[in-house]
């Protein structure tokens, strides 16, 4: 990892994310759409068979006998998981919303469910079970009717157990063996055997993101969650913090993939000096280290003045995952405005969100978080909302739509309210 000095270092140019060459992958990605979109199960077939070396039919794997691989232990950390995020989740839910704008007009909103929502669950480098219960248990709070989830098949054409179980625990019956952009495809065209969504969640690696966003702007496509790249995590560090917890929590990060960022942003090189030494023993004893290697060429630590400095690079750099492990953190949460997450204090770790305190892991990443948060109940719903206007307000607000619709010379407009009021 390299150490910057924030007086010496372009903080601009440090804010910047590797770039990721949609450019180069869009071909291919519109190729699978554009395939799957006209010939369903046979073109998804096809490319599940050339990606991923498994030739079979589309089917749905029930998981009805899931989980024969866990033990007791590992089924009871899932079921505490599930029990935070649904009672966050809930917390959530909100009633009918009214107002009276005016005597006679009556405003109020209702939330209704999405209908129909594709779940698409990570499993390249290792299957990813937490995002089974942070994208099902929402979706089926919120009330979607129909929720269809993929993930890419193991060697034997199956799902992992894991992910079995946890769709199993969340009520989900069935999964799809689909990964990469001809899942995608699949959920936001619909085939012979994969129902048509209305919206996709779920991360993925470039192809699953760029698959992602083309069908989102494709009228016959679906609706998604947001874009979401490389996974990434900034820990703001005081005098105080232990090294060997921000090494740890770096690490967490960069163990994803070789394009995760992980960044230290501290007041004094000397601490800055500890934590890229005490990075460099933990890594040594990772299963995942080659990997982790490859994302911390990209990693740094940022030597700043003052937390308040911290603050404001951590604001600009918008990252995914923001760990304050300074003294009173919570006394800094007004100064936050950008970040996906965040972690209050030394014994808040990124884990702990990734997998059981209740708030959901699927984040905005890219500085994606200056303009969207991450997966909550609202996000598998939306909200209608509903006017209704008596005789007295008609007259009330009569005259002011008039005389709008009058400056838009939207004659009909204002002949509709006239005739209400006159």
């Amino acid at each position: 990892m390299k150490i910057y000095s924030a007086k010496e270092a372009d903080l601009l140019a440090l804010c910047q994310r590797k770039a990721v060459s949609l450019e180069a992958i869009v071909p291919a990605v519109k190729d699978v759409l554009t395939q799957v979109k006209a010939s369903g199960d046979s073109a998804v077939q096809k490319f599940t068979a050339r990606f991923d070396g498994i030739d079979t039919s589309i089917r749905p794997i029930s998981v009805a006998d899931a989980g024969g691989t866990l033990g007791a232990e590992v089924k009871t950390a899932f079921s505490a998981a599930a029990a935070n995020i649904s009672k966050f989740h809930q917390a959530q839910n909100t009633d009918r919303r009214a107002v009276e704008t005016m005597p006679g007009v009556n405003c109020f909103t209702e939330m209704r469910p999405i209908e129909k929502v594709g779940l698409y669950i990570p499993g390249g480098t290792a299957p990813l079970p937490s995002t089974v219960l942070m994208l099902a248990i929402p979706a089926l709070l919120a009330g979607c009717s129909e929720i269809v989830l993929v993930t890419p098949p193991t060697k034997q054409g199956g799902v992992a157990d894991s992910i079995a179980y946890a769709a199993q625990l969340c009520g989900i019956s069935q999964i799809y063996p689909i990964g990469g952009a001809q899942a995608v495809a699949a959920m936001a065209y619909g085939t012979e055997t994969v129902p048509k969504v209305d919206k996709i969640f779920g991360p993925g690696n470039q192809y699953v993101m760029a698959a992602k966003m083309l069908v989102s702007i494709d009228p016959q496509g679906a609706a998604i969650d947001m874009p979401a790249g490389p996974s990434e995590v900034m820990v703001i560090a005081d005098q105080n913090a232990r090294a060997d917890f921000v090494a740890a929590d770096l690490l967490s990060q960069a163990e994803h993939g070789p394009d995760s960022v992980g960044i230290a942003v501290c007041t004094d090189i000397t601490q800055a000096n500890r934590i890229v030494e005490e990075v460099g023993k933990q890594c040594a004893a990772l299963p995942r280290a080659a990997i982790a290697e490859q994302a911390l060429e990209h990693s740094f630590v940022l030597v700043v003045d003052s937390i308040n400095d911290a603050i404001a690079f951590s604001n600009s750099y918008a990252p995914e995952h923001l760990i304050v492990n300074v003294e009173d953190a919570a006394n800094w949460v007004p100064a936050i405005t950008n970040a996906g997450s965040v972690f209050l204090g030394p014994y808040s770790c990124e884990s702990a969100g990734d997998y059981a305190s209740g708030t959901n892991h699927v984040l905005p990443t890219s500085g994606y978080a200056r303009a969207y948060g991450g997966v909550s109940l609202a996000s598998f719903q939306k909200h209608i909302t509903f006017q209704q206007v008596d005789e007295q307000g008609a007259k009330t607000i009569g005259p002011i739509v008039s005389a709008l619709a009058e400056q838009e010379m939207l004659t009909a407009h204002q002949r509709a309210m006239e005739l209400r009021y006159e």
